[in-house]
């Protein structure tokens, strides 16, 4: 099998042939149709994080695909069926943690992609338990971003506790942005998207934002407090004066809660303005199974849509310089067998229309 494995941190990706793996005890061999660039996976390949992953590695938490094998004493799953593999690749479902309902802070969990080899290959093994069900109707092209965009930014959503008619202002569109800006739409918030990039503005009002601040033309924090303040900011961006603008732009009460997660990353707020205020800071990382479902569930039933252009693992290192120029409106993703067609990046612009 075809896999793009990390040998060295901040090195260009190898493509290699690999024995296809066998399942072990509750585990499932998984058949790629296709897997989503996060910009997690650039962390991970550059090893950028204090805890790194061990190499050599195969990245990639966005993979959808069909179950080809079961390892023994599976009986969740079956051949044949379609399954996203997502960040959270086991937790020991014993911990206070796994026991009520917070799974993804498992302190024993294991992460696809990271300390697991994930979905840069046609082949991976998961565990059964966590390999969730992707329902029929869910494209693979459009589960994949869903397994780690969608799901993060769908449980910061539910961190923020929104309530309809709040302002929620979503730091950031791209991959995870543009299904953020949908995600607090959906439960009745006004919606004020923030980036630096026309373009990425533009697909956010189409999405269904109420405002954009372009923030390389004008001081955000002005135009956002022009708009009345907003009651939550939802941070994705990782440039380090994105954390106070979107502090400094919460109104009372205002909850900031962060997901991205800079290299480099240190948050310095005011106490003073902290407490007088009552602002909550708030660290949501990605989601749990059951959020994963939720998130499956409204894309079913077209509450939701997915902005994605299509690459072939081949072009895997060229696939992470379109990321980090920041060329990608919203999502890539690898795709495997699985009949769709695979694009240039000179088509993405048009593809991340369609």
């Amino acid at each position: 099998m075809r896999a793009a494995v990390v040998s060295q941190y901040r090195e260009p990706l190898t493509l290699e042939d690999r024995p296809i793996p066998t399942p072990g005890p509750g585990q499932v061999l998984v058949r790629l149709e296709a897997c989503g660039l996060c910009h997690t996976d650039i962390h991970a390949i550059d090893g950028d994080w204090p805890v790194q992953p061990g190499l050599p590695f195969v990245p990639g938490h966005e993979g959808v695909g069909i179950v080809e094998r079961l390892g023994d004493g599976v009986t969740t799953r079956e051949v044949g069926q379609r399954v996203a593999l997502p960040w959270l690749g086991y937790a020991c479902g014993e911990c206070r943690y796994c026991i009520d309902g917070r799974e993804n802070l498992c302190e024993s969990q294991h992460n696809t992609g990271y300390s697991v080899d994930g979905g840069y290959a046609e082949y991976a093994i998961a565990e059964a338990r966590f390999a969730v069900p992707v329902p029929d109707g869910v494209s693979p092209l459009d589960a994949a971003p869903l397994t780690c965009a969608g799901v993060t930014t769908y449980a910061a959503v539910k961190a923020a506790r929104v309530v309809p008619g709040e302002r929620v202002a979503v730091f950031g569109i791209g991959g995870l942005g543009h299904l953020a800006v949908q995600y607090a739409r959906l439960v009745g918030a006004q919606v004020v998207a923030v980036d630096v990039t026309e373009e990425k503005l533009e697909l956010a009002v189409e999405l269904g934002a109420d405002h954009a601040v372009n923030a390389a033309e004008v001081d955000p924090v002005q135009a956002i407090r022009h708009l009345g303040g907003v009651d939550v900011a939802i941070v994705l961006a990782v440039a380090p004066t994105v954390f106070d603008q979107a502090f400094q732009s919460l109104n009372r009460g205002g909850r900031l809660v962060l997901v991205s997660l800079p290299a480099d990353g240190t948050l310095t707020i005011p106490v003073f303005d902290t407490v007088l205020k009552g602002i909550s800071v708030i660290g949501s990382i990605v989601g749990t199974r059951q959020d994963l479902v939720e998130v499956f569930a409204l894309h079913a039933a077209g509450r939701t849509r997915v902005v994605a252009a299509r690459r072939d693992i081949a072009d895997v290192n060229e696939a992470v310089a379109e990321v980090l120029a920041g060329q990608v409106p919203a999502r890539l993703v690898f795709v495997y067998d699985s009949g769709l067609p695979v694009e240039s990046p000179a088509d993405a612009g048009a593809a991340a229309r369609e």
